[in-house]
């Protein structure tokens, strides 16, 4: 199926389903689909904990648990499964290459390569830190790279690895974001996990100038939205705001336990806080400024009292906290067992936001695939935009 195919079935079907995606049960007691679909309210509240963990991460069996309710979103399934990415073995390096590039990183930089092809005379590594990937692509392909990027550290760090390899490998010590010679007609343009507007300014202004060829690993597809995503690819049906954009990124199958158990503490927490801001001045959800993570180190009641003194509310007792930290914790179950059906959609989503960036390639006379460079336990932004011209 072609880039502009799906993205037409894609854009047709998500919004039929808007109700089921877009509420937050972080925010609201009760979504407007658990009173519609008591049963799968039902279902999904007496789950127990292991099954919701799971489901939470797998959206594949979060979306067929919801389509035995909802029959038609089965259809999501099949255009959100893209296939992978051939791979092209990569001539063996010396261990060397790699100094200083944990594991996990090295096997993401490694996959993206093999599933590149060479395809100009020279490569504009973008938001390439130290240039890692950059550095393989100069000693697989043979070719001069320009790797770009604002932490002046970086280019330093970056520029004597290369050295030490003597590779063809220049660092440019600029802001991509207000980058205006970068990249050149006619480059081949690499990104991995460059975050959202990062990402879309390569494409736009890559496009404008002639770039050869693209293979661009998106991430963080909110970063730089205000309100409302803006589609580069003309007038969809799909709208989302900041949050819909940030849901298609929030899988962390690559979180380890320690921060799973303090991201639950965490929320469970904040949740115990609005039981107690509604219980002392009612009304809804009211969002509220980002908390230190200090806060969270201590008890908590001096959680609750920091928080109270920051809205303005009266401060609570030692002999209530208890009472909100156990109402935080049984919301917590709550909302991760009602948000498996807002998690479904996750990587429906992903795709929607990697199409809008293919076929705005594809209208400018790009021929483009999108499909995984590799598998989602070693990354869950695993979607490559590969893209030639003419």
């Amino acid at each position: 199926m072609r880039v502009g195919e799906r993205q037409q079935a894609l854009d047709a079907l998500l919004p039929v389903f808007y109700d089921l995606w877009h509420p937050q049960p972080f925010r609201e007691n009760q979504p407007d689909w658990s009173l519609n679909l008591p049963a799968l309210a039902d279902e999904l509240l007496k789950l127990a904990d292991p099954d919701v963990a799971c489901l939470n991460e797998d959206g594949a069996a979060a979306l067929d648990l919801l389509a035995r309710h909802v029959p038609a979103v089965a259809e999501i399934a099949g255009l959100a499964d893209l296939p992978r990415r051939p791979a092209n073995a990569l001539v063996e390096q010396r261990a060397s290459w790699a100094w200083e590039i944990p594991g996990r990183k090295r096997q993401q930089i490694e996959a993206f390569a093999s599933a590149s092809q060479c395809g100009a005379g020279s490569v504009i590594d973008w938001c390439g830190g130290k240039g890692h990937l950059g550095r393989l692509l100069a000693a697989q392909w043979q070719v001069p790279v320009h790797t770009l990027e604002i932490d002046a550290a970086l280019c330093a760090e970056g520029a004597a690895l290369a050295n030490r390899q003597r590779l063809s490998h220049e660092f440019l010590n600029i802001d991509a974001l207000t980058a205006a010679d970068w990249p050149k007609r006619g480059q081949h343009a690499v990104a991995l996990h460059a975050c959202g507007d990062l990402h879309r300014r390569l494409i736009a202004q890559g496009a404008d100038v002639g770039v050869a060829r693209f293979d661009v690993a998106p991430c963080c597809y909110y970063r730089g939205v205000t309100s409302t995503y803006q589609a580069l690819s003309g007038n969809l049906r799909t709208a989302l705001t900041r949050d819909d954009v940030r849901l298609a990124v929030t899988e962390t199958v690559t979180a380890s336990a320690r921060l799973t158990v303090q991201r639950d503490k965490e929320m469970a927490w904040k949740l115990g806080f609005d039981a107690y801001r509604r219980a002392s001045s009612g009304g809804q959800y009211q969002n509220f400024k980002p908390v230190p993570a200090i806060w969270f180190r201590g008890s908590f009641n001096e959680f609750l009292v920091l928080m109270a003194d920051r809205q303005g509310l009266s401060l609570p007792s030692a002999a209530v906290s208890g009472e909100f930290e156990a109402a935080g914790w049984r919301r917590h179950g709550e909302v991760m067992r009602l948000s498996i059906v807002r998690h479904a959609f996750r990587r429906a989503l992903e795709v929607w936001l990697a199409l809008d960036l293919a076929v705005f390639l594809e209208n400018r006379g790009y021929a483009v695939e999108l499909g995984s460079f590799c598998e989602r336990q070693l990354t869950p932004r695993n979607l490559l935009i590969s893209a030639r011209l003419g």
